[in-house]
């Protein structure tokens, strides 16, 4: 899939491209600690603040299923830069419009154009040696992780020293130094035969109709993501309120505990490409439930709830990683288009979870957003034992192959 690239990506570049999934991802995640903070200084109500969260969500969802598929047929590492490039503006343009108009507008733009990280992570799986791309594709991860769990933090550790409009102005310049940095740093990338537009998007639906595990797996991640952005959608509105009282900036210092799943997510794949992908998703399944019952129970004592966090963010990208070690090797040639239905459904469950969590939360409290969580959790579980069935019978058809080899 590669041209004029002698030796497959070094660990350094694949830092690089690590650090810019990071800011990509990241990028639609700083409001969720700065919602008070952006309604107080835009004059608008707190309800009107948290619509950039959803509208964030539907515009990266958006880029995923039509900016996405764009890397099996252009020269990837320019699809990737003018996507940063663009990204970068929207950032701008919240940063520095001053209205609320604007920043939907910024936020629009930001959330359809940061999918450049998801360009980023089969380029990587492409360019690295075949017998670790686990381990190339866990590494960007790790970055793309950290960038959605850092990303609170750093918002809110700028709020403090610039009001809420510094996190977007630094990531703006961020991103165009990145954007340099990769379009000398990657090699270009082109899928030597490319189909048209129509015929990519059409192809969707028939690599999903093909692969019965990417599909389980999809839903698999949808799940594991919607349970763990019910929480996301909602701890700010538990951690501000009594017993706790913490400010924007102690809420995004939580973000930090989210470093554990990052480190989680290079083993994750390492574990991964020795064969151990289902021992992985279901034990981070396992932990994703633990988890969720630490956080009902610890729901009034910080420490315990923290611990529960913990947990939450070690099971995230475990599954993640593992799902995409299946996925990217169901279709090689077409990893960009398997990882654009993948991550659409992962986004899609996001925000599904996001959506029920708020309404739970509204409902029934913290209680209510915990059996969100958890049945959710529920659901992924089911939906592993699927998977786990539709493993088998592919093994059981590649042993009958090899024993009854079709004529030449």
């Amino acid at each position: 899939m590669s041209e004029n690239h002698d030796s497959y990506l070094s660990t350094a570049t694949l830092l690089i491209m690590a650090t810019a999934t990071g800011l990509c991802a990241g990028a639609n995640y700083f409001n969720q600690p700065l919602l008070s903070s952006m309604a107080s200084a835009l004059n608008i109500s707190e309800g009107l603040a948290a619509s950039t969260v959803t509208l964030s969500q539907v515009a990266y969802a958006f880029g995923l299923l039509f900016l996405v598929p764009l890397g099996d047929k252009l020269e990837q590492r320019g699809l990737a830069v003018g996507l940063m490039l663009l990204a970068a503006a929207g950032l701008a343009i919240s940063g520095w419009g001053g209205s609320f108009s604007l920043l939907i507008v910024g936020t629009l733009i930001t959330g359809v154009f940061s999918v450049a990280a998801q360009t980023l992570v089969p380029m990587a799986a492409n360019l690295s040696d075949p017998l670790r791309s686990g381990r190339a594709v866990g590494l960007v991860m790790s970055g793309l992780l950290a960038g959605i769990l850092l990303a609170r933090t750093a918002a809110g550790l700028l709020s403090e020293l610039g009001g809420w409009e510094t996190v977007y102005q630094v990531s703006a310049v961020l991103m165009v130094l990145l954007a340099a940095i990769l379009l000398r740093a990657l090699p270009q990338a082109r899928n030597p035969a490319p189909k048209s537009y129509a015929a990519t998007l059409r192809s969707l639906l028939k690599l999903a109709a093909e692969h019965p595990r990417l599909r389980s797996r999809s839903l698999l991640g949808g799940l594991v993501f919607g349970s763990v952005s019910a929480l996301f959608s909602t701890m700010a509105l538990l951690l501000s309120a009594p017993p706790f009282g913490l400010s924007d900036s102690q809420i995004g210092l939580i973000g930090l505990i989210g470093v554990a799943g990052v480190i989680t997510a290079s083993l994750a794949g390492r574990l991964s490409d020795r064969g151990l992908g289902q021992a992985v998703s279901l034990t981070a399944i396992g932990l994703l439930l633990l988890g969720w019952a630490g956080l009902y129970l610890g729901s009034e004592q910080l420490l315990s709830f923290l611990l529960a966090l913990l947990v939450l963010d070690v099971a995230l990208p475990a599954v993640h990683i593992s799902n995409q070690s299946v996925i990217y090797q169901l279709a090689p040639q077409a990893r960009a288009r398997v990882n654009a239905v993948y991550m659409t459904c992962y986004f899609t469950g996001a925000s599904s979870g996001s959506a029920l969590g708020v309404s739970a939360w509204s409902h029934a409290g913290w209680t209510g957003t915990c059996a969100v969580g958890v049945g959710f959790g529920l659901a992924a579980l089911a939906v592993l034992a699927w998977d786990h069935q539709l493993k088998r019978a592919d093994s059981a058809q590649q042993a009958d192959q090899q024993c009854h080899p079709q004529p030449q």
